[in-house]
């Protein structure tokens, strides 16, 4: 069998990592002999929380064959083994029959299983802690204490997640797995999400909802209304999520997510203001100026309470770093179980110092930061964006890619790119002089044409998908109230006359 020893200090005994290499050999004999056993672990135990390798591989190739619906045997297992040198060894083929030989780890399979990954567990740690000392004790590079702080916190993370820092690599079967329970949460929506929901019917279907490990990118122009609309999603998500608990689903099966929303430019009261004004139909306006009936208050009250036990959760941190941000968020992931990530906004961030002389490597590390966090929870990140004035010079004020600032980054790293665009914006701002009767005629008809313009272009948004991994660009009507700072969907009348006007 394998040992592998672990030295603390030179004037300590040498000790052997944690592990129980019994308790593998019992709990393997224990499924090969009833393969139920595999059904009702307390733990997700995988090949890679065996110390013993022979073991791992075993258990590997056993829970490939269940997969098949095999029947797994010593008998069966012996065609994939017999070239196995390290299983020679220990016997060969009749190693697989002595686990089975006296049935003890049938007794307490369950507790052997959460033996041997909580053994894993620590080896992990004393994994962590090498790492960690080795790398404090190295000054032969740049020290960067607060980065080094915040990759121990990350890989103890891993450990508390029980993937381990090592992070192996899946196999095909495993990854196509997760892809069939993603394609069924599609199924079971109705055909047409198959990440977390906007809230929005007409974005879900455009985009299949958003994917657990993307980036998206969400950039407009000041005044566009992209803090609103993330703001939408990051409510819907949360709400979606509340109200599939509260009718009994399982909370892996809902499209809902708890929300993790850092406001870096806004306070959290100013959200919530927001969400409030949203959610009661009185202007957010009215709401910070106090300008309500008492009727408006009852439903702003009736309102907060049914707010009060949303799962978002608003970190309004200003100047945060990119490591700090990491670091908050799988603090909320621990305690949370947080499935979505909205930041507002990215130019707002700050790289780990050793960029800050060069602006666009910052956002570089950024934006690939951000990527990386949304790789490790496994959740769907949207990050908010300014564009450059580049777009103010053109006549068609609809952004493009090259409008992003410091875009060459920043594109690369998104899984998708969404632009918010709103024409009445830049409608509004030509509005020619109010004529006069003695005014010309010409005069008068340039300002009713203004006028008509507007009605067309006032509520209507874009939503433009200038980039998607996962398939078509395009771009999506939606309503704008500002008044409410909401976004929806537009009904069909309003639709199909939101298209004729183009």
């Amino acid at each position: 069998m394998v040992q592998e020893v672990l030295m603390l200090r030179p004037d300590e005994p040498v000790r052997a990592l944690p592990s129980n290499v019994e308790a593998e050999a019992a709990f393997l004999g224990a499924v090969l002999i009833d393969n139920r056993v595999i059904e009702d672990l307390g733990v997700p135990l995988t090949a890679g929380h065996f110390f013993e390798p022979v073991h791992a591989r075993i258990y590997g190739k056993v829970i490939e064959l269940l997969d098949r619906k095999a029947v797994v045997t010593p008998v069966t297992l012996r065609p994939y083994f017999e070239a196995d040198e390290a299983l020679k060894e220990l016997g060969g083929a009749g190693y697989l029959a002595r686990l089975t030989a006296d049935g003890q780890g049938l007794l307490a399979p369950r507790a052997l299983a959460e033996q041997i990954y909580e053994l894993a567990l620590l080896r992990e740690l004393v994994s962590v802690g090498r790492n960690l000392v080795t790398s404090a004790m190295d000054t032969s590079q740049e020290v960067a204490p607060m980065e080094q702080i915040s990759q121990a916190e990350a890989a103890l993370y891993k450990v508390a997640e029980g993937a381990g820092p090592s992070n192996e690599a899946h196999s095909f079967g495993s990854a196509t797995r997760v892809a069939i329970q993603a394609i069924e949460k599609a199924f079971n929506s109705g055909g047409h999400i198959a990440g977390k929901t906007t809230g929005l019917t007409s974005v879900n279907e455009r985009i299949g909802g958003l994917h657990d490990s993307d980036l998206i990118i969400l950039a407009g122009r000041p005044g566009m209304g992209k803090t609103s609309l993330a703001t939408n999603i990051a409510f819907n998500a949360a709400d979606r999520y509340r109200r599939d608990l509260d009718d009994g689903m399982d909370p892996a099966k809902s499209v809902g997510a708890p929300t993790a929303f850092f406001s870096l430019e806004m306070s959290a009261d100013q959200l919530a203001t927001r969400i409030l004004a949203e959610q009661s139909g009185i202007s957010s306006e009215a709401l910070r100026m106090g300008k309500i009936s008492r009727e408006d208050f009852q439903q702003l009250s009736y309102a907060s309470q049914r707010l009060a036990e949303l799962p978002l959760f608003i970190d309004d941190t200003p100047a945060l770093t990119i490591a700090a941000l990491r670091t908050r968020a799988r603090r909320l992931k621990r305690k949370h179980d947080i499935g979505l990530i909205v930041v507002d906004y990215l130019q707002l961030l700050q790289g780990s110092g050793r960029s800050s002389d060069n602006r666009v490597n910052e956002i570089s590390e950024i934006s690939r930061g951000l990527k990386t966090l949304a790789k490790e929870l496994s959740v769907p990140v949207i990050a908010l964006s300014q564009l450059s004035r580049a777009v103010e010079s053109r006549e068609d004020k609809r952004p493009m890619l090259s409008d992003l600032r410091e875009s060459g980054s920043i594109e690369q790293d998104a899984d998708m790119v969404w632009f918010v665009f709103r024409e009445d914006y830049y409608v509004k701002a030509t509005e020619p002089q109010y004529p006069n009767d003695n005014d010309p005629i010409d005069v008068r008809e340039k300002w009713e044409r203004w006028r008509e313009k507007m009605e067309q272009v006032t509520g209507l948004s874009e939503l433009i998908i200038a980039k998607q991994r996962h398939g078509a660009t395009g771009k999506v009507r939606l309503r704008f109230e500002a008044r409410i700072t909401r976004f929806s969907d537009l009904a069909g009348d309003d639709l199909a006359n939101a298209y004729e006007s183009e």
